[in-house]
């Protein structure tokens, strides 16, 4: 089985897509970290963002056992992370490593932002998980302060108004749900209920696939 979460910043994708992977029993793939992994090896060489060629070299030397979680993790990363996504060979080179990931014995979960679209478009189920960007910018200003950051709100929302925009008007694998894709408005949802609906959307998905068996 193959669970693909998409959806924009703050929506809720990734702590849905973790608790789905703990409750079924299957590894977990968080692929925008791929994207910031790239950011920051880029970073780390002094190396522009927008530097095509550097991007793409980055991206084809990235393993899945190169992450260190915590340092993927913030604003800055986040942003980095958005622009270097936008280079569509720095996506083409990203493909067949979650790919593999997904086609793992018994399956996996994969959140990010095409995964239902263009890297699985074969997984059932797709959910597309979304929320209203003010409840977005709220969320993820919490979860900045949280750890200790300064996040002002007004800027927050500004920050996820302007990567909704770049993700959406890419020209490779901008962000939209797939056309089969179960959309998952959790602007009003809680942890908890975001997970009991997505659960829902899976094992409907599960009962039709045993079903055309």
């Amino acid at each position: 089985m193959i669970i693909a979460i998409d959806g924009p910043a703050a929506s809720g994708k990734g702590t849905l897509a973790r608790n789905l992977a703990r409750h079924f029993g299957l590894p977990h793939l968080d692929t925008g970290l791929l994207y910031r992994a790239t950011a920051r090896a880029l970073m780390e060489d002094g190396r522009n963002l927008a530097d095509r060629d550097a991007a793409i070299a980055a991206a084809r030397g990235l393993s899945l056992t190169d992450f260190d979680e915590v340092s993927l993790r913030g604003r800055e990363m986040a942003e980095a992370a958005s622009i270097v996504a936008a280079i569509p060979e720095v996506r083409a080179a990203l493909v067949e490593l979650q790919r593999a990931f997904a086609h793992r014995p018994g399956g996996a979960v994969l959140d990010g932002r095409d995964i239902g679209s263009v890297i699985c478009p074969e997984a059932c189920p797709k959910i597309f998980v979304t929320a209203s960007p003010e409840v977005r910018a709220t969320r993820r200003a919490l979860e900045l302060r949280s750890q200790g950051g300064p996040a002002d709100y007004a800027t927050v929302l500004e920050e996820i108004l302007r990567r909704d925009a770049r993700d959406k008007s890419r020209a490779t694998a901008p962000l939209v749900a797939a056309k089969d894709a179960v959309v998952l408005d959790t602007t009003a949802l809680d942890v908890e209920a975001a997970f009991k609906a997505a659960l829902a959307i899976v094992n409907r998905c599960a009962r039709a696939g045993v079903a055309s068996a």
